[in-house]
């Protein structure tokens, strides 16, 4: 017993090791397929880019504008909360404070007392008023319209005519003393100008926005003591009521205090005012760039305003609703909390959520390898369909965020464009692969999960054909309606009193806002379809009823060239799509693909028995088998050529492709062989793989039916009494040749789908061939 049990176990082990070794080479051949490599390279950057895409080195942060704390939030770790409305008020007033910076130019006022000189001089000569120039009497304010006090009456201009002239009158030298005594008290009376400067227009304060209780800061050049140094700038801070010429000259400004001090000048003080205003220059300058620079530092000086928070204060008190303010706060702790994760802690939770998300792919791949080969087998459409779910997870997150919360958009979308171009149940698969991805990685709650799952349930529940626009704009609709009604019911499961829901104004409002954007998403899918069917290489029913319309350019013009083709064609049509109704496959893409599957015919239609007459030599007789081989085959090659040149999309060029797989044409084949056997040098002529189709099988159950359907259309044609029975015969033996030829194969068509594809179609030939009663004319005749 023991030999016996040792020997067994060798036995265990020699064959594990055996099944080990197969597997392993299995696995060594899969990887030496280049092919196989690239796909999964792609699943791995797909991968590697969704982590990137969910922010997978840091926690998602969880709360959201108008969510309620039904428990409370506390703090997790100490942090400081920046008060930004404290913090912009205080820089306002920082900024409020700082003075309007003005350049002070002294040298505009050097040539004031000569002007003044020059004028006094024009009075001293002249006698009377009107022997004054005319500028002289403007500046003075000794004309109607003048600047001072004199206006039209003429004796007031008199009087101020002899005021200045009683002023400097006298001999011609004591004239110019007089002047001159006037000058020096009036270069003393104007120092303030030279020191603080003057600005002449109040306007000038207005523009600006300067008001009378705000600060001027005065800025003037001072002259180095030395070539070498540098000029250097002082600044002096005033008030515009101590720089505009208008108050200065005030009884209560600076220069009207001190008119007594000047007796020459208190005898002219109305002239001198009138002449001050219409000569004197602003020497200050408004210098916007040194203002804003002075504000900008201020600004800047200021601290931002910090609240200290301990661990476990309460940040949210429970049952409160986060707005704007418990918002920033709780960012203000995640930021915090977030910076004390070091970087192996960040490293791990990378790999975690790597590991997660190639779990879900694994299952989503497994699915696919299994069910849909044709996806996994090409490159180009994985491709859109892995950068498909990183788009739109990544998308998703940007939404998650306030004020938008419109997260469910890109998910419901690929719900709805999956289920379109593909079926329900991928839809609905990579809608749960989405809808758990976006859920843990924003709000990281199973309500929300619930929510963005069932919405995509209904929208792909509905979305088992799509036969107008206008349908994608209704599962948009009910969607929406999905949205309100599951938002409302995992809002009282969470609550614990069913009253402060109906009175939350915040929870309808949000499953409004989610309704809106499940509708906006319906006109979204709407309008980009045409996209959605070039990018997925599908077409769907809308784009199929525009193109079962005969008045499409390549069917008419098949109808003109090979009558009896298209007659072919629309009978293959009619049948084929009863039969993949009967399955369960799509009859109007089947119909579709049958209007257009021998449109190569119509380059050399009199080659094919259907566009013959009675009477019409066939022109194969004067060919030899093999080339007349050739001319069928190649109206597969050339009916490709044409639905590419008239764009047709992808799915009805595999119809043409496949629909006759790499079937023998049988007529051909055995006419070569009955000569080959009379003539031995013409035995290659009948090798079996001359005289097939070049394929490619059928790849979809469509394809499977239309070749059927082809097949026995074509078939029954050459029965001379179409009996049911030899109806039901002919179908039956040429289903079982192409099911024993390999043609179904590589398609989803089981022996449970053929068998109802037989069934319906000797049904339908039945239908066709029906017996008529004969009238009486057509019996005697």
């Amino acid at each position: 017993m023991a030999l016996f049990a040792h020997k067994k176990s060798r036995t265990s082990r020699a064959v594990a090791f055996r099944t080990t070794d197969s597997a392993g080479a299995r696995l060594a051949r899969l990887l030496r397929d280049r092919g196989v490599v690239l796909r999964l390279a792609m699943c791995l950057v797909a991968i590697v880019a969704l982590v990137a895409a969910v922010e997978g080195w840091k926690a998602p942060f969880d709360y959201r504008l108008g969510d309620r704390a039904f428990h409370g939030i506390a703090a997790k770790v100490r942090f400081e909360r920046v008060d930004e409305e404290e913090t912009e008020r205080r820089r306002r007033d920082s900024e409020a404070q700082q003075p309007f910076v003005f350049e002070h130019d002294p040298n505009v006022l050097a040539g004031l007392p000569a002007t003044l000189r020059t004028h006094l001089g024009e009075i001293a000569q002249a006698d009377r008023l009107s022997e004054v120039p005319v500028e002289t009497r403007v500046a003075f304010g000794l004309v109607a319209d003048g600047p001072g006090p004199f206006g039209a009456p003429a004796e007031d201009m008199g009087r101020g005519f002899a005021s200045l002239k009683d002023a400097v009158s006298g001999e011609m030298g004591t004239a110019g003393n007089r002047i001159a005594e006037i000058i020096a008290e009036f270069t003393e009376f104007v120092g303030p100008f030279r020191r603080n400067g003057v600005i002449v227009d109040p306007e000038d304060l207005d523009r600006e926005g300067i008001r009378f209780d705000q600060t001027l800061r005065i800025e003037t050049a001072v002259e180095p003591d030395g070539a070498e140094q540098p000029a250097a700038m002082s600044f002096d801070l005033v008030t515009p009521a101590d720089v505009l010429l208008p108050e200065l000259i005030k009884d209560t400004g600076l220069l009207g205090k001190s008119w007594s001090s000047y007796q020459k000048l208190a005898a002219i003080r109305p002239q001198l005012e009138a002449w001050l205003k219409s000569q004197a220059s602003s020497t200050l300058r408004f210098d916007r760039a040194a203002t804003d620079e002075l504000r900008r530092q201020a600004r800047e000086s200021v601290k931002p305003v910090r609240h200290p928070y301990d661990q476990g204060d309460m940040l949210v008190r429970p049952g409160a609703v986060i707005d704007n303010q418990a918002l920033v706060l709780l960012r203000a702790e995640y930021d915090r909390a977030e910076d004390e994760v070091s970087f192996r802690q960040r490293i791990a939770r990378v790999v975690t959520v790597f590991l997660l998300i190639s779990v879900l792919a694994a299952l989503n791949g497994y699915y696919l390898v299994r069910n849909e080969p044709q996806l996994v087998r090409s490159p180009g459409r994985l491709g859109v369909y892995l950068l498909t779910l990183v788009l739109a997870v990544a998308l998703a997150r940007l939404l998650s965020f306030d004020p938008w919360r419109a997260e469910v958009i890109p998910v419901l979308a690929v719900a709805m464009v999956f289920a379109i171009t593909y079926h329900q149940v991928l839809a609905t698969i990579t809608a749960f692969t989405l809808a758990l991805v976006v859920s843990l990685s924003t709000v990281a709650e199973l309500g929300h999960f619930v929510v963005l799952m069932g919405v995509s349930t209904t929208a792909i529940v509905m979305l088992r054909q799509v036969s107008s626009r206008s349908k994608l704009i209704k599962v948009g609709f009910w969607s929406g309606v999905s949205y309100f009604v599951l938002a409302w019911g995992t809002g009282i499961l969470e609550s614990q009193s069913i009253g402060e829901i109906w009175a939350d104004p915040d929870l309808l409002l949000a499953g409004l806002r989610g309704a809106a954007w499940c509708l906006v998403t319906g006109y979204l899918v709407a309008g980009s379809l045409p996209f959605i069917e070039s990018a997925f290489g599908v077409v769907t029913d809308i784009s199929l009823l525009e193109m079962s319309d005969i008045s499409h350019p390549l069917l008419q013009e098949l109808v003109r060239r090979a009558p009896g083709t298209y007659n072919h064609s629309i009978s293959v049509a009619t049948i084929a799509e009863a039969a993949a109704d009967r399955i369960g496959a799509n009859g109007l893409l089947v119909r579709v693909g049958a209007y257009f599957h021998d449109i190569g015919k119509m380059l050399k239609p009199q080659y094919f028995i259907e566009n013959m007459t009675e009477g019409m030599e066939s022109r194969h007789r004067h060919l030899a088998p093999a080339m007349s081989t050739l001319i069928i085959i190649g109206h597969v090659k050339d009916g490709v050529d044409l639905a590419r040149q008239h764009h047709l999309p992808r799915p009805i060029v595999d119809f043409i492709e496949q629909h006759h797989g790499t079937t023998l044409v049988e007529y051909f084949y055995r006419e070569a062989t009955r000569k080959a056997e009379g003539e031995r040098d013409h035995r290659t002529d009948a090798e079996e793989s001359s005289f097939r189709y070049p394929g490619p099988k059928p790849q979809t159950r469509e394809a499977g039916v239309l070749m059927l359907a082809d097949a026995v259309e074509s078939a029954s044609r050459t029965l001379s009494d179409p009996t049911p029975r030899r109806i039901e015969g002919l179908v039956h033996e040429l289903t079982m040749k192409r099911l024993l030829d390999g043609q179904f194969d590589e398609c989803a068509l089981t022996l449970s789908h053929i068998h109802q594809v037989e069934e319906s179609l000797i049904k339908s030939l039945i239908a066709i061939y029906h017996g008529r009663i004969k009238y009486p004319a057509q019996r005697t005749a």
